[in-house]
């Protein structure tokens, strides 16, 4: 990934004081600006890695997905729900996956209407070799240790909950 010309000063930075002079303090503006351009930095550091492997992180996520399931195998409106994604998005991931041989589809026998997507071996080997190549660049957050991965996590989780993404254990009494 061909590196940015590098600055003297942080532009995200420099933004947040100059929108503070025309509109007033907004510690939100830079703090969305700051996500965005981090999900910009890790996509491309992810991306890079399993590109070799003919995949995107969106690829490589649903074959992870399939991994986990223990008959290597779910419907596809689970990926969908699980990956929280579109099902439009869920259709063009399992298209591609499945024209590269890593992924086969058949009926679902307990919904007629329903489609299973299914790990190939080729995809469990593809799965393996691309999980081990992002284990060693630490999906990109090399400038993290463990406890300040945990801490980011644990910061962005109201964001996500706020957006509906799951319910709140704590809140609800679930454990």
């Amino acid at each position: 990934m061909p590196k940015p010309l590098s600055l003297t000063f942080d532009p995200i930075e420099r933004a947040d004081e100059l929108w503070a002079r025309r509109w007033g303090a907004v510690p939100s503006m830079a703090a969305i600006t700051s996500v965005m351009r981090a999900h910009q930095i890790l996509l491309a550091q992810v991306d890079a890695v399993v590109k070799p492997y003919r995949l995107t992180f969106a690829r490589y996520e649903a074959l992870v997905l399939l991994t986990f399931s223990k008959a290597g195998e779910l419907p596809l409106s689970k990926i969908g729900q699980r990956l929280m994604v579109h099902p439009t998005s869920v259709t063009n991931t399992v298209d591609r996956l499945e024209a590269a041989g890593l992924v086969t589809r058949r009926p679902n026998p307990l919904d007629g209407r329903g489609v299973l997507a299914a790990i190939t071996p080729k995809g469990r080997e593809v799965v393996e070799a691309a999980t081990r190549d992002l284990m060693a660049m630490d999906f990109g957050l090399t400038g993290y240790d463990a406890e300040g991965c945990k801490q980011l996590f644990e910061m962005l989780r109201p964001l996500r909950i706020a957006a509906g993404d799951f319910e709140d254990s704590e809140e609800s009494g679930a454990v």
